[in-house]
C-alpha cells in the first residue's frame, strides 16, 4: 500500500514538473519562435499568430491531459482504479493526445516554410511531437481497451456471485 502511494506522488510530481515545463515553455520560448517566424517572414502578417495560435492551442489539450491523468493517479490512490472512471479519463487522455498531434500535423506546413530559412532542421521537432502524442494515444487506447474489459469482467463476476 505505501509503496503504492510512494509511486503514485512519484508520477504526481513527475504531471506537476511537466506542467511546469510546458508552462515556462509558453511563457519564454513560444514567443521567441512567433517572433522569429515573423522576421524570418515580414511580408507575411498572420505568422506570429499562427505560430501562436498552434502552440498555445497545443497546450490546452496538453493540461486537460496532465488534469486527467493526475486524476486517474488519485482514482489507483482510492482504490477506485478500476471504474468508469478511469475509463473515461484514459479515453479523454487519448482524445487529448490525437488532438496536439492533429494540431501539429496542421502547423507542419509552417514549420517546413520556416525551416527553410533556418539551417538546423526545426521540422523535426514537430515530427517528434507528432510521434510522441500517437504514441500516447495509442497507449491509452490500449490501456482504455484493457481496462473497460477488466471491468465487464469484474461485473460478470459479480452478477456470477
Amino acid at each position: 500500500m505505501n509503496g503504492k502511494r510512494g509511486s503514485t506522488t512519484f508520477l504526481k510530481v513527475i504531471i506537476f514538473l511537466a506542467g511546469i515545463a510546458v508552462l515556462a515553455l509558453c511563457i519564454f520560448l513560444v514567443p521567441r519562435i512567433a517572433n522569429f517566424a515573423a522576421n524570418l517572414y515580414p511580408n507575411i502578417a498572420p505568422m506570429k499568430y499562427l505560430i501562436f495560435i498552434g502552440m498555445y492551442g497545443a497546450a490546452v489539450p496538453f493540461y486537460f491531459a496532465l488534469y486527467q491523468a493526475f486524476n486517474l493517479l488519485r482514482y489507483i490512490d482510492e482504490n477506485t482504479a478500476f471504474s468508469e472512471l478511469s475509463v473515461k479519463a484514459l479515453k479523454n487522455i487519448k482524445c487529448c493526445a490525437i488532438t496536439i498531434s492533429g494540431l501539429y500535423i496542421l502547423g507542419l506546413p509552417l514549420f517546413h516554410f520556416i525551416a527553410k530559412k533556418v539551417d538546423p532542421p526545426i521540422g523535426i521537432i514537430g515530427l517528434i511531437i507528432i510521434f510522441a502524442s500517437l504514441v500516447i494515444a495509442v497507449f491509452a487506447a490500449i490501456l482504455h481497451r484493457l481496462l473497460q474489459e477488466a471491468i465487464n469482467i469484474k461485473s460478470e463476476n459479480d452478477l456470477t456471485i
